[in-house]
């Protein structure tokens, strides 16, 4: 602990700069020297200092997304808004409900290790496995803020959250009708509708959103619904209360993966043996919560919440492999909690705060063989419970006003129970004990405009699945594996000019475990001792009103450093499917006030596909996207985006013990759009 402590005083990071448009103030905001860690992409307003369980609370890189550029996106699924912020890493598998996700920080989007904590509204919203098929759930002109903190210095969450956190914040408040249909490529027709109405002390919030595309390539139809409802109530100055209902369901087909040769010859293909592959996914969320102010320096925030997923799918990944009937059902409760309060003492600006949360999950995994969606043997019947709670303090101390302390203590404890219903057998938890992650950041702000910080901290890993259980022949409890991480860096803004960061980063895992994709018993494999390290740059220029100038580049790499016994020939290898570039950039120009012309690019180097680093390399990508917007007046606009300009291939790919196989991106496509706003 003293080292910890010791080595993070001296770690110095950088933080945030908007992309798309810059961070407005309230006139009401504290006048001395604020340290700002935060990078906005669009317009993301700040009205009053964090309290209970805000990120504002964190010292290290906190990017925004507003809900200007969110709303008027045209996007296949949410998690490729997220891929716009920099140093994201999106995972495009594109088969049916099975979409993709974000991943950041060395970790990939393959599924056996996720590492980021995905919260909707605060509410915990990833699979038993970390995967993160709510994020479906929210269509983007619902959207009010998305929110990514990075690192491992935030001590609020616990499970999941090796590399950072999510939160995608939906629309409160407020009285509106806000509309936006749309009409593209691939047959694609969507339509959003959202509705505020916000009456004395009562707010009322609703979503309806509908998607139907016959996709990019054959056999791709996919429907989705999605229906929301936020409600809240003021009661005097001191207490709120509120309520988030939404419900989802997607039916979708799957085009499968393709052959190298097939890949090229005609990417929009689908195999005879897909045919019948496709799933069903279902999802609830229901959650209260309730804010109290003591007083104009204590306060306490609260939440409960339930989740269920019901995922019903059949795959079949290559000729030579039998079919699979893949079904999953989840239910999650969860509660968290946060007390905070801040004051002055002796002249010294001073925050404590404690918190904590608890999740209980009922979780249940069944497989079976097919032929065209006719089960012909069973393969997995399991049924685990998994509770997972932690408590954490943090502090706030600033004795000048260019000096920030933030030290932080997180311990997390685990419990369950594994049930093989195939052979009757049962197996306790890996005996994980208490895990223990001291945090701790500083900031110093010798300019104004400029802020220096550095954080460091641990986070943990555990067997996720039937990875979490003592299941013979194991006989030794799998301990967790600890990633310690540091940042350093600065971040310097200009008026309404300029703004930049710059970041240097590295985690080390202990033990890093990856979950078995395509294993009966859903097991795990031993990844060994791990490094990763890299370097964000992000900067935007604003020269004159109306035109902005972004861009974005990460560097990263994963290594494994003591490989597991079995694997020796490992040692140095990559870890798969994490590039080493990634980069965006564009330009936002409005010539006049009612049109707004953009032309964005993203991409990223190849990588490997697996440890072993056999197979080559793959996954390069360079892709440009334009839109223009017209606002015909208060109530109308008008949108055209051009997706893929160049039409570049571009893919996603990996492979299966034999072969590589491949999953085509979207060609050029075109989508028109109207919003109505009332």
């Amino acid at each position: 602990m003293n080292k910890l402590l010791t080595s993070s005083a001296l770690a110095l990071a950088l933080a945030a700069i908007p992309v798309a448009a810059h961070a407005s103030e309230d006139d009401n905001q504290e006048t001395n020297r604020r340290a700002d860690t935060s990078f906005s992409v669009g317009e993301i307003i700040v009205t009053a200092r964090g309290m209970a369980g805000s990120s504002d609370n964190v010292l290290t890189s906190v990017d925004r997304m507003g809900g200007d550029v969110a709303q008027d996106a045209d996007v296949d699924n949410v998690f490729e808004l997220i891929g716009q912020m920099p140093g994201i890493q999106v995972t495009d598998f594109n088969q049916g409900t099975t979409s993709g996700k974000f991943s950041m920080r060395g970790f990939n989007g393959e599924g056996n290790s996720n590492a980021v904590k995905l919260l909707i509204d605060g509410i915990p919203s990833n699979s038993n496995d970390g995967n993160m098929p709510y994020i479906d759930m929210v269509f983007p002109l619902n959207i009010e803020t998305i929110e990514v903190v990075r690192g491992t210095s935030d001590p609020r969450f616990g499970l999941h959250a090796i590399a950072g956190s999510a939160n995608i914040v939906t629309r409160s408040g407020g009285t509106y009708l806000d509309a936006r249909g749309s009409v593209g490529s691939y047959e694609t027709y969507e339509g959003q509708l959202v509705a505020g109405l916000e009456t004395g002390n009562i707010t009322q919030n609703y979503q309806i959103a509908y998607r139907d595309s016959s996709g990019y390539r054959d056999h791709a139809d996919t429907q989705r619904l999605s229906l929301s409802g936020r409600w809240g109530v003021t009661l005097g100055e001191d207490v709120k209360l509120g309520a988030i209902a939404r419900y989802y369901e997607a039916d979708a087909e799957e085009p499968g993966y393709l052959t190298f040769a097939d890949s090229r010859a005609n990417p929009r293909m689908t195999n005879a043996y897909n045919v019948s592959d496709g799933g069903m996914r279902d999802m609830q969320q229901y959650a209260l919560t309730a804010d109290l102010a003591f007083s104009d320096h204590l306060d306490w925030s609260s939440a409960a919440y339930f989740n269920r997923l019901r995922d019903d799918r059949y795959v079949k990944f290559s000729a030579g492999a039998s079919q699979q009937r893949r079904l999953t059902q989840e239910d999650h409760y969860g509660l968290s909690s946060a007390l905070h309060w801040h004051g002055d003492i002796g002249g010294m600006d001073l925050m404590l705060e404690a918190g904590g949360d608890v999740q209980w999950q009922d979780n249940k995994s069944l497989r079976w063989l097919s032929v065209e969606r006719v089960p012909t043997s069973q393969t997995r019947d399991q049924q685990f419970d998994l509770t997972v709670g932690g408590a954490y303090v943090q502090a706030i101390i600033e004795p000048t006003d260019w000096l920030r302390i933030t030290p932080a203590y997180r311990i997390d404890w685990v419990g369950g129970m594994f049930d093989n219903r195939l052979n009757s057998t049962t197996a306790p938890i890996n005996e994980y004990s208490s895990i223990d992650q001291p945090k701790l950041s500083v900031a110093i702000l010798p300019i104004d405009g400029l802020t220096l910080y550095g954080n460091l901290g641990k986070t943990f890993q555990i067997g996720l699945g039937s990875g979490a259980y003592l299941i013979p022949p194991r006989a030794v409890d799998l301990a967790p594996s600890i990633n310690e991480g540091w940042e350093l860096g600065a971040k310097y803004q200009m008026g309404d000019l300029f703004e930049g960061r710059v970041a240097y980063w590295e985690q080390s895992a202990t033990g890093e475990i990856a979950r078995k994709l395509n294993d009966p018993l859903g097991d795990f494999e031993n990844v060994g001792a791990t490094d990763r390290r890299g370097v964000d740059v992000q900067a935007s220029v604003r020269p004159m009103p109306g035109l902005n100038i972004w861009g974005a580049i990460a560097w990263q790499e994963a290594i494994i450093t003591t490989p597991a016994p079995a694997t020796p020939q490992f040692a140095g290898n990559e870890i798969g499917h994490t590039p080493h570039w990634l980069w965006s950039g564009g330009i936002d120009w409005s010539p006049i006030e009612a049109l707004t012309l953009s032309l964005s690019g993203r991409g990223q180097s190849s990588y490997y596909l697996t440890s072993a680093n056999a197979e080559g390399k793959w996954g390069e990508q360079t892709v440009f996207d334009a839109s223009a917007s017209y606002r015909l007046n208060e109530t109308i606009e008008l949108g055209l985006a051009v997706k893929n300009l160049g039409s570049d291939y571009y893919e996603y790919v990996w492979w299966d013990g034999a072969q590589t196989l491949h999953s085509p991106a979207n060609g050029r496509n075109v989508t028109a759009s109207v919003r109505l706003r009332y």
